[in-house]
C-alpha cells in the first residue's frame, strides 16, 4: 500500500506522542513493505535529518505558521493540498483538530483514518475560544474521515456514548532500542551528573495539564536523596517552563526535550518514572517508561489506569499523596523490582509495535477492500 501520514510535526520526533507514534509506525510499514510518506513541517526538521530517518521514507516538508493555533491547521491543510495530487492509496492523520478537512482527501478517492488521541479540548493551555473549536472539531470527527481510530477503551466508549459512534481501538506500541548508539562523551546522564538507578525520571511536554508543577511540589516535600529529572520542555510558552524552574531547588534538574538515545538512557537507568499528564488515552511515555522496566506512579485518570493497571502505584492530584507515595517506593526496593518486572511484561504483552502495526494494516487493507 502507498500511506500517507500527516498532521503532525512530522519526523523524527521532536515533539511529542504523535511524532514518536510516526517514526515507529513509519518504520515498521516500510518494513511490511509499504511505501509510506510523512508529511513534516520546516519548524521541526533539521538538517542532519537525512540520517535519522531511514531513506525508505519519503519526506515531504511543508512550511506552516509556528503559532500554537495556527500551526497544525494551516500545516494539515497544506498537507492535504498535497496529499490529494499524489499515488496515495490511502491517509492517517492525527489529532482531532485535523477533522474539518479530513474529507477533502475522500473527494479524491482515499479513505481516510483519524486517530483522535484523547479529548484534547479539556487541555489547560486552550482558551475558551480554542475548547469551542476543538469541541466543533470533535463534533466533525464523528462524519469527516472514513475511519476513526481511538487509542484507548476509555476514548472508544467515550464516543459510543456521547456520539453513538463506533470506533476502532488500537494502541500505542513500546519497545526501548536492542541497543543504545551512546558512548561516555554523549551519555545524557554523565552529561547531567546522573547515577545509573538513583534519580527520579518525569517526561513530558512542560504544559499545565501535564501537572509538571504538582510533580515539583510532591519531589520538594521529600526527603528522598535521589534528584528529580524534568525531560520535556514548552516550545508555545516559555514563560511556564521559566515558572517551573524558578519553584524548583538545585535537586531538580531540567534537561529540555531529548529524543532518540537520549531519551531511551533515560528510560532504562531510571530509579522509577512519575507520569502526571490527566489528559488523553494511552500515552506513549507512560507505555515507554513501562517497556523500559521502569516502576511508575501514574495519576488516578481512566485512561492512565487502563495502560498500567496494577503494574504501577497509583496517586491522586495531591502533592501530599504524590510525596508520600514516592517516599515510600524510596524505602521499598523490592516493591520497585517487582513493579518493573510486571510493568515490563505489561507492556511486551499489550503494546509491542508487531502488533499496532498489524492492526493499522488490517484496517487500512479493509477500507481499500
Amino acid at each position: 500500500m502507498k500511506i500517507a501520514l500527516l498532521g503532525t510535526r512530522g519526523i523524527p520526533n521532536r515533539y511529542g506522542g504523535f511524532e514518536a507514534f510516526y517514526e515507529k509506525l513509519s518504520q515498521y510499514l516500510v518494513n511490511d513493505g509499504h511505501e509510506v510518506t510523512v508529511y513534516c513541517r520546516r519548524a521541526f526538521t533539521r538538517p542532519e535529518d537525512d540520517t535519522l530517518v531511514d531513506s525508505r521514507i519519503r519526506r515531504v516538508i511543508l512550511p506552516s505558521i509556528s503559532a500554537k493555533h495556527l500551526d497544525t491547521p494551516v500545516h494539515t491543510f497544506l498537507s492535504v493540498l498535497q496529499v490529494i495530487f499524489t499515488r496515495a492509496d490511502i491517509v492517517l492523520m492525527c489529532n482531532v483538530a485535523n477533522s474539518p478537512v479530513a474529507w477533502i482527501p475522500r473527494l479524491f478517492g482515499k479513505p481516510v483514518v483519524l486517530n483522535v488521541d484523547g479529548l484534547d479540548r479539556q487541555r489547560k493551555k486552550w482558551g475558551p475560544l480554542a475548547r469551542i473549536v476543538l469541541s466543533i472539531c470533535e463534533f466533525f470527527s464523528v462524519f469527516t474521515p472514513s475511519r476513526v481510530v481511538t487509542d484507548s477503551l476509555t476514548m472508544q466508549g467515550y464516543y459510543r456514548s456521547r456520539y453513538r459512534k463506533s470506533s476502532v481501538m488500537i494502541g500505542y506500541g513500546a519497545e526501548p532500542p536492542e541497543r543504545l548508539q551512546t558512548s561516555p562523551e554523549n551519555s545524557v546522564l554523565k552529561r547531567f551528573g546522573l547515577e545509573p538507578k538513583k534519580y527520579v525520571l518525569y517526561v513530558s511536554r512542560l504544559e499545565p495539564e501535564n501537572n509538571p508543577e504538582l510533580v515539583v511540589r510532591a519531589y520538594e516535600k521529600t526527603k528522598i536523596p535521589w534528584p528529580l529529572v524534568m525531560v520535556g520542555s514548552n516550545a508555545y510558552d516559555p514563560a511556564y517552563e521559566q515558572h517551573l524552574r524558578s519553584l524548583a531547588a538545585e535537586r531538580v534538574i531540567f534537561t529540555g526535550s531529548i529524543y532518540g538515545d537520549g531519551y531511551w538512557e533515560f528510560q532504562l537507568n531510571a530509579a522509577c518514572f512519575i507520569f502526571a499528564c490527566e489528559v488523553g488515552g494511552i500515552h506513549p511515555a507512560l507505555v515507554e517508561a513501562m517497556s523500559a522496566g521502569n516502576p511508575v506512579l501514574y495519576l488516578n485518570t481512566e485512561s492512565n489506569h487502563e495502560t498500567a493497571a496494577d503494574r504501577g502505584v497509583v496517586f491522586e492530584h495531591n502533592e501530599d499523596d504524590l510525596a508520600a507515595k514516592l517516599q515510600n517506593l524510596f524505602h521499598d526496593p523490592k516493591l520497585l523490582a517487582d513493579l518493573a518486572l510486571k510493568g515490563a511484561q505489561r507492556a511486551r504483552e499489550r503494546y509491542g509495535w508487531a502488533g499496532v502495526t498489524l492492526q493499522y494494516e488490517n484496517l487500512f487493507e479493509e477500507l481499500l477492500k
